[in-house]
């Protein structure tokens, strides 16, 4: 193998590249990120960069020396964003008309903030997924300014407890019964409600926008389903994100909305690779399909996808992980539950807002969250990495 491309200058794509050096490939590698900015954090672009605490100089993933040192032709901005891929003939074509052939392939193209129809097109709405979106947003956000937060997902409720933190007044609406009930569930997603109205926040959830008016002064009118109005001077859609595939269609591979099809090992074809928000590879015992959205497993899929790249044939078996900081409070989550999960408290109390709550199915623990107790959720990750009975995960704190 002489030539690699990673498209996508994420986490992801950089940490295929740092994992391709790492295990002795001296080959050309290509890197393609669609943004001007060389690879940065994405996590504090809803929190400290949101709130200005943390400058855009600290948002890089790695020094320029540290760049330099993997000796990539790192190509960015609009004119090389993959526009297709010739899977066959081992090219991707790019938006300046380039195609550059490969040997091998990393797609790591990530994802978009979805939109929502009607409300794109408001000048106050805004979405959150890049640099460029944090700072645009965060010239609407000051004292006395009103936000509109359409989505209680992560994001979502990070924006609202930093807008909080600039004295803006905040709305979060959400059409589940709590907000990050599709992530963590009613009991945990209660305790995230209960956090922001302590803090201030209007939570309208059980509901829906029904439409959206810009009203001469510049600000925006949201008519919810139940007929309040709200007001706002400010809005984010923060209704998930939908991965970058289009520029793989037509190339033969498999995807499609959920993703890229990979295998245990995240291999999509002979020489393709994927890894990031774009992968869907087979998670847990049963091998369902899964697509995870967190800044952990972009890391670990980056590295890993290079290793199968280079001829590794370990499959990729994580322990998913992901942390939110909201006001004082680090909300963190190990595994992937769903909806119709068992869920509990095993250490501490909801009404103290301290707590590890353990998720189980079929008798088995699958995933476990913890409000401000970081050590005692840690006991529990041993027991997700293999098959572990739901009784045993209570048992360890009896």
């Amino acid at each position: 193998m002489e030539q690699v491309v990673v498209v996508g200058a994420g986490l992801a794509g950089l940490r295929a590249c740092e994992g391709l050096r790492a295990r002795g490939y001296v080959g050309a590698i290509t890197l393609l990120g669609e943004e001007e900015h060389a690879p940065y954090d994405r996590p504090p672009l809803s929190k400290q960069f949101l709130a200005g605490t943390l400058g855009a100089d600290r948002l890089s993933l790695r020094r320029d020396e540290q760049l330099a040192a993997l000796d990539l032709d790192l190509r960015l901005g609009s004119s090389s964003r993959a526009t297709s891929l010739d899977a066959a003939g081992r090219r991707v074509e790019l938006a300046s008309g380039e195609w550059l052939a490969f040997d091998g392939l990393v797609v790591a193209t990530g994802s978009r903030a979805r939109v929502l129809p009607g409300l794109e097109a408001l000048p106050t709405v805004h979405v959150l997924r890049t640099l460029d979106d944090s700072v645009a947003l965060r010239t609407g956000l000051g004292p006395g300014r009103r936000l509109l937060v359409v989505g209680g997902g992560f994001v979502g409720m990070e924006v609202a407890a930093t807008a909080r933190g600039l004295g803006a007044e905040v709305t979060v609406v959400e059409p589940l019964e709590t907000p990050l009930e599709r992530v963590l569930g009613r009991l945990a997603g209660g305790a995230c409600a209960r956090l922001h109205a302590e803090h201030g926040v209007r939570l309208e959830t059980g509901t829906t926008i029904e439409e959206a008016v810009a009203e001469p002064d510049g600000s925006t009118t949201a008519v919810l389903g139940r007929g309040e109005a709200v007001s706002a001077d400010v809005v984010l859609v923060a209704v998930g994100a939908a991965p970058n595939v289009s520029w793989l269609e037509g190339s033969g591979l498999e995807v499609g909305p959920s993703g890229v099809a990979c295998d245990a090992r995240l291999q999509v074809a002979p020489g393709i690779v994927a890894a990031g928000d774009v992968a869907r590879f087979p998670f847990g015992p049963a091998g369902s399909p899964a697509r995870i959205e967190h800044r952990t497993n972009a890391a670990e899929q980056g590295d890993h996808a290079a290793g199968t790249l280079l001829g590794g044939t370990e499959p990729f078996a994580p322990v998913p992980y992901v942390w939110s900081d909201q006001y004082d409070v680090k909300i963190q989550l190990l595994g992937l539950p769903e909806p119709d999960d068992v869920c509990e408290v095993v250490d501490g109390s909801l009404r103290d807002g301290r707590f590890v709550a353990a998720y189980g199915r079929d008798g088995r623990l699958t995933a476990a969250v913890a409000f401000e107790m970081p050590r005692s959720l840690m006991r529990l990750r041993s027991m997700l990495a293999t098959p572990t009975p739901y009784e045993e995960a209570r048992r360890a704190f009896a």
